[in-house]
């Protein structure tokens, strides 16, 4: 077992760091994605869905920034481009013009598949010894369920 994030192995640290890298790029586009319809959602529910948006990317913002870091701690270079995290993310950007219940459900599938990835990164930590990357994936994992069960409330 890892104590510390120097004692992983070389392969074990880039082996994390790849799965950090999925979590990170599809944080980073849900972050933008929330953004975005924060800025142009419409409608009679205006006002909750427009400070929802918020919480999540704000939320989003300061979670990629811990997931980016974890990446440096663990010894590897963290990816920063757009353009990268756009082309790894299973999570697709949004369509301002979305109506109020697509983007609620846009937003919620991304929650639900970031909280996957995490799950595999965690599946990933746990199998190198890194128990602190392992914390990391099962709290941010349960900060994702928790957005996707809040957007999710909204569609019933």
């Amino acid at each position: 077992m890892a104590e510390t994030a120097s004692d992983l192995s070389p392969d074990a640290s880039a082996e994390i760091a790849d799965a950090l890298h999925q979590a990170l790029a599809e944080t980073v586009v849900t972050t933008m994605l929330a953004q975005n319809y924060h800025w142009n959602v419409e409608g009679m529910a205006f006002g909750p869905l427009h400070a929802l948006f918020q919480e999540i990317y704000e939320d989003h913002f300061e979670g990629q920034d811990d997931l980016a870091e974890r990446v440096r701690a663990i010894g590897q270079k963290a990816v920063g481009t757009l353009a990268a995290h756009l082309e790894r993310s299973k999570v697709n950007e949004g369509d301002a013009e979305a109506q109020d219940r697509e983007m609620i459900r846009h937003l919620a599938e991304a929650q639900e598949t970031i909280g996957a990835t995490l799950a595999g990164l965690s599946e990933v930590s746990a199998r190198h010894g890194d128990i602190r990357t392992e914390d990391l994936a099962i709290e941010r994992g349960r900060i994702h369920d928790k957005f996707a069960w809040m957007l999710r409330a909204h569609l019933r």
